[in-house]
Formats: C-alpha cells, sequence, structure tokens
C-alpha cells in the first residue's frame, strides 16, 4: 500500500512536468533532448559540481561528460564558473534559461506543498518533513547528493 501510494505522488509529480513541457513546446521543438534533462537536472541537483564530480557522479567517462556539458553550454543552459578557491577548477552553473525551464517542475511543488500546509495540522506537517528528510539522507544511500544540495 505505502508503495503504491507513494509510486502514485511520484508519478503525479513527473506527468505534470511533462505535460507543461509539451504544453510550452508544442509550437517549437524542445532544445533539451531527454538525456541533456537527466544530465540538468543533476547537475541542479548536485549545486555547482566541477566536471569530473559529474561524470562521477553519472557515472560515465570524464570525455562523456565533457561532450555532454559542451553541448548544454552552446544551448545555453549552463556556464562554467571560475572557482575562487582553485583556479583551475571550473563549476557548472545552471543559467537563467534552465532555471526558467526547471521553474515548471518547482512551481508545481511550491503548489502542492503549500496545500498540503493547508490541507493538514503544522505537527503532521512536521513529520512528513522529518520523514522526508530521513528517506532522502538514510535510506537512499546510491543517490549521494553532496551535503549542502541536501538541503
Amino acid at each position: 500500500m505505502l508503495e503504491q501510494a507513494f509510486n502514485s505522488v511520484y508519478s503525479k509529480f513527473k506527468l505534470h512536468f511533462y505535460q507543461e513541457i509539451f504544453r510550452r513546446f508544442q509550437d517549437r521543438e524542445a532544445s533539451l533532448t531527454t538525456v541533456e534533462t537527466f544530465c540538468m537536472e543533476s547537475i541542479q541537483a548536485l549545486g555547482r559540481p566541477t566536471v569530473n564530480e559529474f561524470a562521477h557522479f553519472m557515472r560515465i567517462s570524464p570525455p562523456n561528460a565533457a561532450y555532454k556539458v559542451n553541448s548544454l553550454m552552446r544551448k545555453g543552459y549552463i556556464e562554467k564558473v571560475q572557482s575562487a578557491s582553485d583556479r583551475r577548477e571550473y563549476h557548472l552553473v545552471p543559467t537563467q534559461k534552465y532555471v526558467d525551464y526547471y521553474n515548471v517542475s518547482s512551481n508545481y511543488i511550491e503548489t502542492v506543498m503549500n496545500r498540503v500546509a493547508a490541507r493538514f495540522t503544522p505537527e503532521e506537517c512536521a513529520r512528513l518533513e522529518e520523514i522526508l528528510r530521513i528517506v532522502s539522507r538514510e535510506l537512499m544511500p546510491e543517490v549521494g547528493l553532496p551535503p549542502e544540495a541536501e538541503e
């Protein structure tokens, strides 16, 4: 039962995202491929990774990661920003163009969370938040995000 309920919620978030993407691009071709969308979502979640950190997380070779990053840069979805602490390092940072694209999903999450807050007591919301943090931090070790990206 719990698995089915979670899958239903997860599927609805994905399907809403797909509906909005198709709605926005019905009259023109989407500029991100499916794989590029996955790459961008990963870069966003990792919080300013280097190309090597991105490659390691995605379990792809650094040259393959560099190819994908270069394509995303050409399309204007990410930029490389030089590290202030190590001038040899560059971090991948989503551009405003991607933020606008990504907001399709994050806006819906905000809408649903506002509905949750209106429907449940503050104590129930706090308990749900606690459960979700435990699931994220403890029960999903295969998807290791940096601590700052977990928040």
